[in-house]
């Protein structure tokens, strides 16, 4: 929503300052420049990223869009889960979860829980290191660093959309500058014309340098950023995945660890204890 509302006012401000000192808005119309400009960006883009980036960088942009999904009433749905599961471990055994991690989506706990199930790093993380607790004789250090390296793969993944979203910003002043010249080119190619005609190809240049500025600083470089935010704030989700789940494996009550989990979360989002305790007591 603030990237809209962001967006908004960005363009807003332009235009209005534009007019207000006399612009005229259609002489920023020139669509051979939006040609030249966007469609390099879009093809450099094309050129730097395999089609699976590509569209993490298409979902990227749709999810600031949208807001981000990691909320605090994600996070207390989570602490739910995790309550909900190691409770049943403690009471069946840990054998009874393994209906639970094979199958998900069609578990009677985690099925319950749509915020967490569409997050499928989480639901692969999660279900894949109960998996290892199950397979027994993993020591709990052993097991934390197989969660870090989990982590770490996971982090770098998400880590390049953003960043190629960045790339593509970067060079947006870049191209601009290329349609400016091809601008200038094409005015001197028609200088005969008279100096009416010459200024007109001129302002038509320039809007090149504007819109490739404007793309870079008040557009894609601002998305990509937020991009980057909302990735580090997956990677907050997955830790307090870690620390409740590594908790567990030594041995900790349920409560104690879902308290290990809450304690991680970025303050942001952190539920107070009352509020997680009033939550699982209603799981």
């Amino acid at each position: 929503m603030f990237v809209i509302i962001g967006l908004v006012v960005v363009l807003g401000a332009l235009m209005g300052g534009f007019i207000i000192a006399g612009g005229n808005p259609a002489t920023l119309i020139v669509i051979p420049e939006y040609i030249i400009i966007l469609g390099a960006a879009i093809g450099s883009l094309l050129i730097a990223n395999p089609l699976p980036v590509l569209i993490k960088i298409i979902n990227g942009i749709l999810s600031t869009l949208k807001g981000p999904k990691v909320n605090k009433q994600a996070y207390l749905d989570l602490m739910k889960l995790m309550y909900e599961i190691f409770q049943f471990a403690k009471r069946e055994g840990l054998i009874a979860l393994e209906q639970h991690v094979e199958n998900p989506e069609q578990s009677s706990i985690i099925s319950k829980y749509p915020s967490f199930l569409s997050n499928h790093h989480a639901v692969e993380f999660f279900c894949d290191t109960l998996k290892v607790v199950l397979s027994g004789g993993v020591p709990a250090h052993d097991l934390e660093d197989l969660m870090d390296l989990d982590l770490e793969a996971i982090e770098q993944e998400e880590e390049v959309p953003p960043a190629s979203l960045q790339v593509m910003a970067d060079a947006f002043p870049g191209l601009g500058i290329v349609a400016a010249v091809i601008g200038i080119i094409i005015t001197m190619g028609a200088i005969s014309e008279g100096s009416e005609a010459v200024g007109h190809h001129v302002a038509s240049a320039l809007v090149g340098t504007f819109l490739g500025v404007l793309m870079s600083y008040g557009v894609f470089g601002p998305i990509a950023s937020s991009m980057a935010k909302m990735t580090a704030k997956e990677s907050k989700y997955l830790l307090a995945i870690k620390s409740g789940l590594l908790s567990f494996a030594k041995g900790a009550p349920a409560m104690v660890a879902i308290e290990y989990a809450r304690r991680s979360i970025d303050p942001e989002n952190r539920p107070s204890f009352k509020e997680t305790e009033d939550a699982v007591k209603k799981s």
